[in-house]
């Protein structure tokens, strides 16, 4: 697939994504948007695609925020419909059914921190900061910055983080649970690669329908979220995929899985 705006691989049944806008720190015009729109879909929907990474382009940033040029110009009006699009590709994102993971390698400020939220896991370069400075703009986050934020490190680093608008580095974001795992810029992407790689070789009919159970868990209580669990695990012993891996471990073997 070809983008104005990014640039789009598939490996080993990993997709890469890298945002491709470097004289603009990779911000998130609404062209970018759209395409990263349109590729997602195309990801969700490719049966040969088990896991994506999505990273910006340089060293300087993953995304360093949304357009101000574009923000500038907006209404009470154009805003809601602003802040509903990104949340909806952000949506999409988080609710892929497989694994996205941002390698964030620079910058990832307001819309880009937002992006690497709505991604399932984080792996950062130790050069990486971390921020939701919508304040400093007169505006707060609007692509699910205030919720994805606070369930993942809580209401009260959230509010620091939101309401201050001040940058963390990668060991800060680290120490909250931010990011997984802190790598140098030289091995960032190969790393996750690898991660990627290892979640690619398992059932994917699993991972799947685990991935489900975990994105669910801050929409259920607990007793709705135990139910959706034991079904998942009910569909996941009709696969073939079940048979195989459990057949494997009894007879001492690496399993083969067929993702069926």
């Amino acid at each position: 697939m070809d983008f104005k705006n990014l640039l789009f691989d598939v490996e080993k049944n990993i997709a890469l994504v890298k945002i491709n806008r470097q004289e603009k720190l990779n911000a998130l015009n609404d062209e970018t948007l759209n395409e990263l729109n349109i590729c997602f879909n195309h990801i969700k929907n490719d049966k040969n695609i088990f896991v994506v990474i999505i990273t910006g382009a340089g060293e300087k940033a993953f995304v360093a925020g949304a357009d101000i040029s574009e923000i500038n110009k907006l209404n009470i009006i154009s805003a809601k419909e602003f802040s509903e699009k990104g949340q909806a590709i952000f949506n999409l994102i988080e609710n892929l059914g497989k694994p996205v993971i941002a390698a964030v390698n620079g910058f990832a400020l307001g819309g880009g921190c937002e992006l690497a939220l709505a991604c399932h896991i984080r792996f950062s370069s130790d050069r990486a900061k971390f921020g939701q400075p919508e304040v400093n703009l007169g505006i707060i986050p609007g692509y699910g910055g205030t919720q994805r934020l606070t369930r993942l490190i809580g209401s009260g680093r959230a509010a620091e983080l939101i309401l201050t608008g001040d940058l963390i580095d990668a060991e800060e974001a680290y120490r909250i649970g931010l990011v997984n795992k802190i790598f140098s810029p030289e091995e960032l992407i190969s790393q996750s690669k690898l991660f990627a790689e290892k979640i690619a070789s398992k059932g994917q009919a699993a991972v799947g329908f685990a991935l489900k159970s975990i994105v669910s868990c801050d929409e259920l209580s607990e007793d709705e979220g135990q139910n959706l669990e034991s079904s998942l695990f009910a569909l996941c012993c009709g696969t073939d995929d079940f048979k195989e891996g459990t057949s494997a471990f009894l007879e001492k073997r690496k399993p083969n899985f067929k993702n069926l």
